[in-house]
């Protein structure tokens, strides 16, 4: 199959001195079977749909419909009993085809930096394709990498500039705090039991 220059473009990006590969498109090579899919509520507070977790959804249903991942691990927030991103996210991707048996849930997920460091040292996964927006998936590529973790990231379809003003200006906020803690040498709020994720479909 031919593909268009613009097509065959793997995007490397430099955060800080860290190299970190996302990727846009189906046909390249991505070696990381295991997938964490990061939590995001499917509402906004206005009542419409978040354009992010559809975008994220859909963008972790075409990698496992394309077999490039053999499961899920959702990682989000769940303190709040009325508040539920993995299983929220699980719904959806069940919706639209994946097998409940492929999709795995870590409900401790409050922020990037528990999420990524809890698939390392309670779901044991050295190895991830990360899956959220370009502008998330650097700094959770980067906090991997700090972790001992081999990531890379498929990057989920964007909103447009005005829907996500408030976003990128609380990334900015992020990526500060990503530095102090990892400065501090700040840690998850819960860890907890280990569960070894399967190898395979």
């Amino acid at each position: 199959m031919n593909y268009s220059e613009n097509e065959k473009k793997a995007i490397l990006y430099h955060t800080d001195n860290c190299h970190t590969l996302c990727y846009q498109y189906l046909y390249l090579r991505l070696d990381h079977q295991e997938e964490c899919s990061l939590g995001t509520s499917p509402k906004l507070k206005s009542g419409n749909n978040n354009l992010y977790f559809d975008y994220r959804i859909d963008a972790a249903v075409e990698l496992y419909k394309a077999g490039k991942i053999n499961y899920i691990l959702i990682s989000g927030d769940n303190r709040k009993e009325d508040y539920n991103e993995p299983e929220e996210m699980k719904k959806a991707l069940m919706q639209k085809g994946v097998p409940e048996k492929s999709i795995y849930l870590d409900y401790a997920g409050f922020r990037t930096l528990d999420s990524v460091v809890r698939a390392k040292e309670v779901f044991g996964q050295t190895r991830l394709t990360i899956i959220s927006q370009r502008f998330h998936n650097e700094r959770a590529i980067y906090l991997a990498e700090k972790n001992g973790i081999t990531a890379i990231g498929f990057n989920a379809r964007d909103v447009d500039v005005y829907a996500g003003l408030k976003t990128n200006i609380r990334e900015l906020f992020a990526r500060v705090k990503m530095f102090i803690d990892l400065a501090i040498d700040k840690q998850p709020h819960f860890l907890g039991e280990k569960y070894k994720l399967p190898s395979g479909k």
